[in-house]
Formats: C-alpha cells, sequence, structure tokens
C-alpha cells in the first residue's frame, strides 16, 4: 500500500495555484458569472480557529464545482482590520495598530493557504488601507450631502476603565464585556446615519431575496414594523398629555395602569410634585446600569416605582390609573409610554401580578384552554361600544373614535432607530467632516480624500472621553472647505460596521483609484450571488449592508436594489466537551495542527462531514481520524485502476446516482451526505476491485471540491489531460439511476422468509414464480397451499398458507 503525504502534495499544489493564479476572475461577458461570499474575518492576534474554515470551506467547494461546470466564478477575500481589540492590544504592548494589523492578516493569509480555499487573491481588500477607506469616506460625504448623516445629541453607554463608547451588544448584566467594570450613561455628540428613512424598503424588499426564512425574521423583527395608534392620555389635574403607541387600541377599556420609561422627561418636568422622587431617582440610576438589550429580554424579572403624586386618566372610559416607570419600557421605542392591559399582554401580566395591580379581560376566545395574554383572536368584552365586535374590527373602530374625538390617530411605528456612527477611537476611519464657526459642519473636499490617520504616540482615549485625534493640534486645525478660514477637524472615527458595509463591491475592483468600484465591474459581478455568514451577523452587520446598497443605488452607484440575492447561515463548531471554545475551557482546536497532523484536505472533509452544516457540532479526534482514513483509501485507489473508457457495468448506476445526489447536496448545504455517499461508491469500487479510468475520473471530480490537493495529485499521476480544475463537472444520465432489477423481501404468513431478485417492473405471477422456486420459501410452504398473495410491486411479496 502507498504511503500517502498530505504535506508534501498540499504545499506543492498550493505552489502552484499561487504561481498561475489559478483562481482568478477576470470580466468575461461570454461566461454566466458565479460571486460567492463569505464574511471576512477581523484578523486578531490568534489566528484562524477550526470555526473560520467551515463557511469557508462551504463556499469554496460551491465555487470549485461551479468554475467546472463553466462559470465564471470571483470568490474574493479581504480584513475587517479596524476596531478596538487591535487597539486595546496596541495600548497594552505600545506596538502601532498598523503593525499589529499587518502581522496579524500576514498570519491569517498563510493559515488560508495552507487549508487551499480557492480565494481570488488579485482581489483582495483591507478596511484598514487608506485606497480603501477613502471610499469609505467618501459614502459617508454622499449621506450627509443627501441628509442622511447628522449630528446629534446621543446618551451612549459609557465604561469608564475602558474609556469608550459601548454597544449594547458589549453590555453584559450591567458591566462592559471586555473588563467588567460597571457601565454607565453618558450623553455625547455622536454622528448619526438616518437608517429609519429606509425601514419600510429593508423589509419589503426581502420579499426579492433568497433569504433563509429565519434570516428574514430577525431582519424584521429589528426593524419591528407595527401599526397601531397613538392615544393621548391626560394626567389628572394637569395640562399635559402623555402620549402612547399602541399596536392594540381595541384592548384600551382593559388599561388599568401606565408604565414610562425611567428616562422621560415628565419626571423632570413634575419632580416637584413626585413625593417619592428620592426612590424615583434611585431606581433611575438602577436602570442607566442596564443596555436596551437586557431590559428589553422577556424572561427578566419586572421591577419598578410607582409614582406617588401624579396619575394618568383613561381617554376612553375616564377612569383615573396610576403610572409607574419601569426599565422594560424603552424611551427609544414608541413614545416612551405605555398604556398596560395585563389581561392580554405577558409583561404587563407579570408586572400587575408581582405589584398587585387589577387585572381586566376585555377579549373572549370563546376557549377555556386559550392563555388570555398575547392573544389576537375573539370577541371583545367589557368594552362598551366594542363589545360583540372581533379583534380586527375592534382596532378599526377605536381607531375612528379617537381620531374623531381628536384623541389621536392611525401610526405605523419602528423598533428601528438610527445609526449611532461616532466612536471616540483611534483606530477606525477618520469622519471626513469640517467645522466652521460661520458654516457649521462643512464635509471635507472629495478631492482631498482619504483623510489619514496621523500616527500618534499614546492611543488612550482622553479621560473626558475624546477620541486620541482630538490632542494633534495639525490633525484638528484646518480650514474651511466653503470659506477658507480657520476651522476644526472631525476627530471621531466611524464605528467598525463602517469598512464591512460595502466591502463585497470594493472586491470586484480592489486597486480602482478614481471610484470604489468601475462602473463594468459593478455591472458584471453584482449582486453577490450567494452570501454566507454566522447568524450573529444576520441583524445588524446584515442590515447596515443593505442600507448603504440601496443608498447607493438611490444615487446611481450600483446596479442592484440589493446588495446579496442569497444569504444562508452555518451552525458553530463547539469542542470535544460540547462547550464554545474559548482559552480559558482548554478546549480550542488551532486548525495548523489539524492540517500539520492529518492534511488540509483531511481538515476540509471533516468540517463538512461533522453533521449538518446549519447546526451547531461538537469537535471529534476521532471523527478527524475517520476522514484521514477514508482519504487514505482513496489515494490508494489508484492501484484499481485499469484502461477503460466506460463506467464499469456493475456500479455505473450507483456512478449516476452518486453524480445526482453529490451536484445536488453541495447546492444546498448537505456536504456531509455528498461526502457520506462518495463513501458508499468508494467501497463498492473497493468491493469490485478493480475500476475503469473513467471511473475513477468521474470520482476524482466529484471529491475534488472537497479535497482539492489529494484528487490533483492523483489526476496527475494517473495521466489525464491537464490538471484537474481545467476539466468540466461530469453529469448523470437519467436512465440510468434506476436499476432494471431490485432486491424484494417475501414474506409467508406476513414473516419474512428471504429475498428475491427480480425486475422491478415484474408482474405478480412472475414474482409468485420466483419465490416459490427459492428454497427458504419452499421450505417454510412445505407443501401447504397457497390461498391468498398479496404484493405490492417493488416493495413486498406476501404468500398466505394453510
Amino acid at each position: 500500500m502507498r504511503e500517502y503525504n498530505p504535506n508534501a502534495i498540499e504545499k506543492k499544489w498550493q505552489k502552484k495555484w499561487d504561481e498561475n493564479e489559478t483562481f482568478k476572475s477576470v470580466i468575461d461577458k461570454n461566461k454566466k458569472k458565479f460571486y460567492p461570499l463569505v464574511e471576512f474575518p477581523y484578523p486578531s492576534g490568534q489566528g484562524l480557529h477550526v470555526g473560520h474554515p467551515r463557511p469557508y470551506t462551504a463556499l469554496d467547494i460551491v465555487a470549485r464545482k461551479r468554475r467546472l461546470q463553466g462559470e465564471n466564478v470571483i470568490y474574493p477575500m479581504g480584513w475587517d482590520a479596524f476596531g478596538l481589540p487591535t487597539e486595546n492590544y496596541a495600548i497594552k504592548n505600545h506596538i502601532h495598530p498598523s503593525i499589529v494589523t499587518k502581522n496579524n492578516i500576514e498570519n491569517f493569509k498563510a493559515q488560508m493557504k495552507s487549508i487551499g480555499f480557492s480565494f481570488d487573491w488579485s482581489k483582495e481588500v483591507n478596511t484598514t488601507d487608506p485606497n480603501y477607506y477613502k471610499w469609505t469616506q467618501w459614502i459617508f460625504i454622499q449621506l450627509y450631502k443627501h441628509g442622511l448623516a447628522y449630528k446629534k445629541e446621543m446618551p451612549v453607554n459609557w465604561c469608564p476603565s475602558c474609556k469608550v463608547g459601548l454597544a449594547n451588544e458589549e453590555v453584559v448584566d450591567g458591566k462592559c464585556e471586555r473588563c467588567g467594570s460597571e457601565v454607565t450613561h453618558k450623553v455625547k455628540n455622536q454622528w448619526m446615519l438616518k437608517i429609519t428613512e429606509y425601514a419600510d424598503r429593508l423589509i419589503d424588499d426581502l420579499d426579492e431575496v433568497d433569504y433563509e426564512e429565519k434570516i428574514k425574521t430577525q431582519q424584521k423583527n429589528w426593524i419591528g414594523r407595527s401599526h397601531g395608534a397613538e392615544i393621548n392620555f391626560s394626567l389628572k389635574d394637569k395640562d399635559y398629555k402623555l402620549n402612547v403607541y399602541t399596536t392594540r387600541p381595541d384592548t384600551i377599556f382593559g388599561a388599568t395602569y401606565m408604565v414610562i420609561a425611567p428616562e422621560h422627561p415628565m419626571l423632570e418636568e413634575f419632580k416637584d410634585e413626585i413625593k417619592n422622587l428620592d426612590d424615583v431617582k434611585e431606581y433611575q440610576d438602577f436602570a442607566k446600569k442596564k443596555s436596551d438589550f437586557e431590559r428589553s429580554e422577556l424572561t427578566k424579572e419586572k421591577t419598578g416605582v410607582m409614582l406617588d403624586g401624579i396619575s394618568a386618566i383613561n381617554p376612553i372610559n375616564g377612569k383615573e390609573i396610576p403610572i409607574w416607570i419601569s426599565d422594560y419600557v424603552l424611551i427609544s421605542y414608541g413614545t416612551g409610554a405605555i398604556m398596560a392591559v395585563p389581561a392580554h399582554d405577558d409583561r404587563d401580566f407579570e408586572f400587575a401580578q408581582k405589584f398587585d395591580m387589577p387585572i381586566v379581560p376585555v377579549i373572549d376566545t370563546g376557549d377555556e384552554n386559550l392563555p388570555t395574554t398575547s392573544i389576537d383572536k375573539g370577541i371583545l368584552i367589557n368594552s362598551d361600544f366594542l363589545n360583540g365586535l372581533s379583534v380586527e374590527e375592534a382596532k378599526n373602530k377605536m381607531i375612528e373614535f379617537v381620531e374623531e374625538k381628536n384623541l389621536g390617530s392611525a401610526k405605523v411605528n419602528y423598533k428601528l432607530r438610527d445609526w449611532v456612527f461616532s466612536r471616540q477611537r483611534y483606530w477606525g476611519e477618520p469622519i471626513p467632516m469640517i467645522y466652521c464657526e460661520e458654516h457649521g459642519w462643512v464635509p471635507e473636499k472629495e478631492e482631498n480624500l482619504p483623510i489619514k490617520l496621523p500616527d500618534v504616540e499614546s492611543y488612550e482615549v482622553t479621560d473626558d472621553g475624546e477620541s486620541p485625534l482630538s490632542k494633534i493640534d495639525e490633525f484638528v486645525n484646518t480650514t474651511c472647505p466653503i470659506c477658507g478660514k480657520p476651522a476644526k477637524r472631525e476627530t471621531d472615527t466611524m464605528p467598525q460596521w463602517a469598512g464591512s458595509s460595502w466591502y463585497y463591491l470594493r472586491y470586484t475592483d480592489p486597486n480602482n483609484n478614481e471610484d470604489l468600484s468601475s462602473k463594468e465591474s459593478l455591472d458584471y459581478y453584482t449582486p453577490v450571488d450567494w452570501y454566507n455568514g454566522g447568524m450573529e451577523h444576520t441583524t445588524l452587520h446584515l442590515l447596515y449592508s443593505r442600507f448603504w446598497h440601496k443608498f447607493l443605488y438611490d444615487i446611481g452607484k450600483v446596479p442592484t436594489k440589493e446588495p446579496y440575492q442569497k444569504r444562508t447561515s452555518h451552525g458553530m463548531i463547539l469542542g470535544e466537551d460540547h462547550q464554545k471554545m474559548s482559552k480559558s475551557r482548554g478546549n480550542v482546536v488551532n486548525p495548523d495542527d489539524i492540517v500539520r497532523d492529518y492534511g488540509a484536505d483531511t481538515l476540509r472533509c471533516y468540517e463538512m462531514f461533522i453533521g449538518d452544516f446549519r447546526s451547531t457540532a461538537p469537535w471529534s479526534d476521532e471523527g478527524v481520524k475517520g476522514c484521514r482514513k477514508y482519504l487514505e483509501r482513496v489515494f490508494n485507489l489508484y492501484d484499481l485502476v485499469e484502461d477503460g473508457d466506460s463506467y464499469t457495468k456493475e456500479i455505473e448506476i450507483l456512478i449516476n446516482q452518486t453524480i445526482k445526489k453529490v451536484s445536488e447536496d453541495y447546492e444546498s448545504l448537505k456536504y456531509n451526505t455528498a461526502i457520506a455517499s462518495l463513501m458508499t461508491l468508494l467501497n463498492e469500487m473497493r468491493n469490485i476491485g478493480k475500476i475503469t479510468k473513467k471511473d475513477f475520473k468521474t470520482y476524482l471530480i466529484l471529491l475534488n471540491p472537497v479535497a482539492p490537493h489529494l484528487t490533483e495529485e492523483l489526476w496527475e499521476e494517473i495521466g489525464f489531460e491537464g490538471e484537474l480544475n481545467e476539466t468540466s463537472w461530469p453529469t448523470y444520465d437519467e436512465s440510468k439511476l434506476e436499476y432494471d432489477s431490485i432486491e424484494l423481501p417475501v414474506q409467508v404468513n406476513g414473516k419474512v422468509r428471504a429475498t428475491i431478485k427480480i425486475a422491478k417492473d415484474a408482474d405478480q405471477e412472475e414474482a409468485v414464480t420466483i419465490a416459490e422456486n427459492d428454497q427458504n420459501i419452499q421450505k417454510n410452504i412445505d407443501g401447504k397451499e397457497i390461498f391468498k398473495v398479496i404484493y405490492v410491486p417493488g416493495k413486498i411479496l406476501n404468500l398466505l398458507v394453510k
């Protein structure tokens, strides 16, 4: 048996692919293009972990298959390299972030090449390259010119230790995810992007793309479009109205109390009349330590304080109801005030139960087994003029009523809020804006882009929370682009989301100095045909990217309304202990070790064979060894090859079936079952002891996308023409997908006694004749009379005897 030496084989082919630019794509209008995309990584100091190769290999398989099918594939890779981790490392180790980034990228790239991905490295991008972020800055200026970028005082989550504003998802249990310090809220003057202008299109245009349903649902839930009414609740004995947004105006007769956000401005306006103001302030401090994510968590315990001295009037029935403050109401959603209907809302119900508030049902479902909360079907009760109406009828009638009585109006609302775009950090794209005392905020002249990051001695945020750039006079002091008078440059930088919002466009023409990409390149390559990434990025990143793309479409820079035609996601790889991989648990698997000990093709094969691609799967060293053994058997299949330009008759149907299954499974994320079918075919080839060159050739092509190095080597060794990557994908013969004969189980009085070989279209008479000649059947009949025959063609033959 020959020795399989993957390290030598893989280095040989990787060198060839590099030298020949095998996977480089250039515009060819005679060829159908295919643009698969994987999320480009943040190049951290830890390098790749085994979770990275899973999605990269999955779309690499499709990319390689489509090339063999004659398509012009652009499969690019780059680096999402701005961000806080690199900056923190630079601060700690006194190394410039650009040097840290350069070193990390070199390591990542070497790792990727060692795994044999067919990336087109001529399309490589780096978000920290001034030639790249020049166009990120250009896009920001266009957003500003079109009224979609503006400055606003905004409360931010503030970590006093890291001295940085935190996104909501970076706050866990009121503490900074990175350092564990308690987070406070701080008001900062921030640049905002008006993504809310695109809310309806971001929902409605999902009908035009092929996204997994769970991804569409996440997008819709994040945007949170709802239809309802705004209704005014008066404060008792005061000329002040609390404006409430509700999706269920039909339930207003069941509103037994109100809840306002702890930040609601009413609290400041009437502080002198609130008798328990100290309790209110204490609760406000408590709420400040939580992110919006934590506050809106449905399962968390309800907390709150009832206002003493101020109450509200239900405008429909005139009843006085108490007002509470609670952190489950957000000032950023709706109006920051709700009418609480505990009989028909889960959160209100839990709150009312805890604080002993009245619960008045106003909808009769007609079914005692149905829960009364969160229902949208039934008949209105306890609701005066709405009684007897259906929910939908009652909604419409109540909206008509409040509009007629000037108590409110119909309203469409969104959970989505404008994008906070400022970061008071160094390692990010400088925001290309200048402040002039006479002209206010003015964009930098486009011919002056990029505004480059200056070198700094310290990357620390200032004690007052400003960017390190604010301490560099030669950067800050400039002139107004309009009047030429002295002015100040913006020192905030962009968030990491900025560069990742349009990178897929730059891939199409990465060295263009005149535009973000040429019209020819964008017209040919876009939209992205298939984008795969983690589920954690199917809300914010995907939403931000779609927003930028739609804006660029509106100003005529891109040819399509949507950036990605198809979006799928993959499951996480866990440690062998079934826990998320982390250094603290000691369960991290380094792909370099697997490549060194077993080979890149084994790593690729195992990551695709580990289980359903969309599901979480635990790592298994035994599984890796199993895939290595499989590839060794493929390597030694060479010894069974004989001349022949047709399929071996005994496996001809199985080969055609395998071509069909593998072709379909690669395209539908069923990589594990595709590999399983190739393993089955391999076993049959070994069982018959010899195969033709055509058998071998087809097998190598089918396996090539998974194990490209091994299959190229065997292709060359057997003497097939050219390189495997230059050949064509096999097709199957429809007439040879089913066997002419089948194995039919035969029962005697309901018990299987034999299996007979029979033509798949044999009639009952033929089936009985063949069965009666079988020794096992003869033994079980033994002269008895067959009084009834049950025959299901292709399934079963049952002989009833007595």
